[in-house]
């Protein structure tokens, strides 16, 4: 009733300050409000002046109606240091701590106060409930709304915000966080990812002391180049695959990103996530209503292994594109040819395609341009015809000669970019983000179009729109983002009157915007998301795109250690991972590194000796019987190849009837002769019986493993098996099978 005259009022404008006490005085109580997953509970509580408080973040009670006693067991009262455990902190008035929110009002105040005015809870379906619960500025007439959507089974949990005022004029967004968490857990353990180019995900681990800890990206695009936007956050100790409270969480934003991690003067822990409000100001304009992405994190008491499963399995059924559908494998051009091909050399790699049993064949980067030919990084890009000297008859005939040959064709573009050497640079330099007044600088040879544009993002629609509507049977696109902004300014914003400061966050709108388009018209064709490797892998994004690329490094050894740490967030279904010719380790080696995830190849397969021809074509084969299990299965981490001198994990369809263990020797520095202990498996049933064989064995090689033994599920999680990985058998593939 109360929410509903709130808005009546908004919506009439009759809403005056003197409203305010009167409507909030209603609200004036006790109000305890649990958020809860099937292991997991938040529990916001208000106090007796309707301030709004997170009470306990930890193992879900037995007894809902405890919730409310929660807080009188604790005694964290210095009021000197303001109030840590705010469910959305804001700023300029009481809060001497971080701020999750922080704003200039319309008369040019810069204090905010907010309180609790109402809450609802509503079920959406048997595993997903959303909460939202609004809080109000007793003076002005701006509100929060906070929002969790918990999905119980899985122990996921997703944050955001919305914002929204009636003020008489347009208000600043200084800091607009999407999540203020607090725990009082003693001891806190970070994980975060960091990197460079093919350099990307390398986790480092520290224990959290008092004072602020922070992770952020100033890029404006493909953020995780340097940092990533996932974390792992460990309670008590540090982080442990089966053991242990955990979150494994992700900022699901695609532009610049900021995680704060402060431990307070009681060794508590606040986390604020949201966008970087770095150069971010924004203006909200009355009536409108800015939405902040979300903070997305699974929870778990039994170790990180749990929780990556459990994120796992919700993004198949609840975020990806495609989730929980099929991929396609592929052959791409590039390490064959780079950017000197011509029609005739695309058109016989298409047997190569067809030999290896790939359903697709990929062109990837050159294509395109004639007044400026695509014949290096450094020119074309923006100037989407096909170059006549390379492909005369243009896409339409690479897809029928690809269909003739009995396979798909996919195709590689870069939509968002431009070098300064193209057509498109010349004719529309105002689309392009750059500084007027200060030089030019190139990341890649190229330069940021400006998506804050609607010009831009029609242009960009339509490069996608264009190639299908030309060619309705392309069957894959590689979708690239190298660049990252420098010299941030749009004359786009200029020319409208809208505040720089909006470029970072507008830009990914615009983003967005494009992507909604080419979704509604194009609903289910596979995209690969990439970005100078894994720059840009987001659960934002996937929803858009069907996988993405973790890292241009396709060296094996250093993918090996990629995917595992990749594998902490996202499920094997959307990171592609190829066979290239990186690395000195053999074809098997590089091959079964490529199938612990969506398998593809590139590599000149015309020129493999016989017995690499025959290993590839019959490892297509395995791989196309077992990747269901791969992409859809459970994924249990079994030897760290941080702490052990191989590498294992497993896969377990969900019927536990079959499996796939993956074990690979990462350090050739001890030259072992053998594995000296049995790998211990996971996620069988002690209670059936198994065989297990190798596959994907090497013409002219034999197995030592005994494919006659039977093993019950018990002995395999008690004892183990050992995979015999040696100098001369690198990488071992086994299949686990109900007997």
């Amino acid at each position: 009733m109360k929410k509903d005259l709130w808005n009546l009022l908004l919506k009439k404008g009759l809403l005056l300050c003197t409203l305010f006490i009167p409507i909030l005085s209603l609200s004036a109580q006790d109000v305890t409000i649990p958020i809860l997953t099937a292991n997991h509970a938040i529990v916001l509580q208000t106090d007796n002046i309707n301030r709004l408080h997170t009470v306990y973040f930890g193992k879900s009670l037995t007894n809902e109606n405890e919730y409310k006693s929660v807080a009188k067991s604790f005694n964290f009262k210095d009021s000197d240091a303001g109030i840590y455990d705010g469910a959305y902190t804001p700023a300029g008035t009481w809060n001497l701590s971080e701020p999750a929110i922080q704003i200039t009002h319309a008369d040019g105040n810069r204090s905010l106060e907010l309180k609790y005015f109402s809450h609802e809870q509503k079920n959406i379906d048997e595993n997903t409930t959303l909460t939202s619960v609004i809080l109000k500025d007793p003076n002005y007439p701006f509100h929060v709304t906070l929002f969790y959507k918990v999905w119980k089974k899985e122990n996921v949990i997703e944050q955001w915000t919305e914002i929204e005022h009636t003020e008489k004029s347009a208000i600043l967004l200084q800091k607009y966080a999407s999540a203020n968490l607090y725990s009082t857990t003693k001891e806190f353990y970070l994980t975060t990812f960091q990197g460079g180019y093919a350099k990307e995900m390398q986790p480092a681990e520290t224990k959290l002391v008092q004072g602020m800890r922070s992770v952020e990206s100033k890029l404006g695009t493909r953020a995780m180049l340097l940092q990533s936007p996932n974390f792992i956050l460990s309670f008590g100790k540090p982080a442990s695959e089966n053991e242990g409270s955990v979150m494994v969480g992700q900022l699901a934003w695609s532009g610049n990103f900021k995680l704060e991690f402060e431990i307070d003067s009681y060794k508590n822990l606040r986390l604020i996530a949201g966008i970087n409000p770095y150069n971010s100001e924004y203006s909200l304009a009355p009536g409108q209503t800015f939405k902040t992405p979300s903070l997305i994190y699974a929870l778990s008491n039994n170790g990180t292994g749990e929780a990556s499963r459990n994120l796992h399995s919700w993004a198949r059924k609840y975020r990806v594109l495609e989730g929980e559908g099929k991929r396609v494998t592929l052959l791409n051009n590039w390490e064959a040819t780079y950017f000197d091909f011509d029609e005739n050399k695309i058109t016989a790699l298409f047997k190569d395609a067809k030999n290896l049993g790939v359903d697709l064949f990929l062109l990837d980067d050159g294509w395109f341009g004639n007044k400026y030919p695509r014949n290096s990084d450094n020119a074309g890009l923006g100037d989407w015809q096909e170059n006549v000297k390379k492909l005369p008859h243009g896409i339409g005939y690479l897809v029928k000669e690809a269909t003739k040959a009995g396979i798909k064709f996919g195709i590689w573009i870069e939509p968002e970019m431009v070098n300064p050497k193209s057509e498109l640079y010349e004719k529309h330099l105002d689309w392009v983000i750059r500084q007027p007044e200060r030089p030019e600088i190139y990341y890649r040879n190229q330069l940021v179009l400006d998506l804050t544009n609607p010009e831009v993002q029609d242009h960009v629609f339509g490069i996608v729109d264009n190639l299908f509507t030309k060619n309705p049977e392309l069957a894959f696109i590689k979708w690239d983002c190298n660049a990252v902004i420098y010299n941030a300014f749009s004359q786009y914003l200029k020319d409208k009157g809208i505040p720089q400061s909006q470029l970072y966050v507008d830009y990914v709108h615009g983003l967005y915007k494009v992507l909604d388009r080419i979704r509604m018209k194009y609903p289910k064709v596979p995209m690969m998301l990439c970005s100078g490797g894994g720059g840009r892998g987001d659960y934002e994004l996937l929803k858009y795109f069907t996988e993405f690329w973790p890292s241009d490094d396709t060296e094996p050894i250093e993918r090996i250690f990629m995917q595992w740490n990749y594998s902490y967030f996202f499920p094997s279904i959307v990171t592609d991972n190829h066979v290239t010719n990186w690395g000195k380790q053999p074809l098997k080696f590089r091959t079964d590194v490529a199938s612990m995830g969506k398998l593809g190849f590139d590599i000149v397969a015309g020129k493999l000796s016989l017995n690499d021809k025959l290993f590839a074509k019959q490892a297509v084969c395995n791989y196309n019987a077992f990747k269901e299990i791969v992409w859809h299965g459970d994924l249990y981490r079994l030897v760290n190849p941080n702490e052990a001198e191989i590498a294992a994990l497993m896969f377990v369809e969900q019927a536990k009837s079959k499996a796939i263990v993956f074990n690979y020797l990462v350090n050739t520095r001890q030259k072992i002769t053998a594995t000296e202990r049995p790998v211990i498996l996971n996620g069988l049933d002690p209670q059936k019986k198994y065989i297990i064989r190798e596959i994907n064995l090497y013409p002219g090689t034999h197995s030592t493993i005994d494919s006659t033994l039977v093993y019950s599920g018990d002995f395999l999680m008690k004892v183990g098996i050992n995979p015999d990985v040696t100098l001369e058998r690198t990488s071992v593939v086994l299949e686990v099978v109900e007997k």
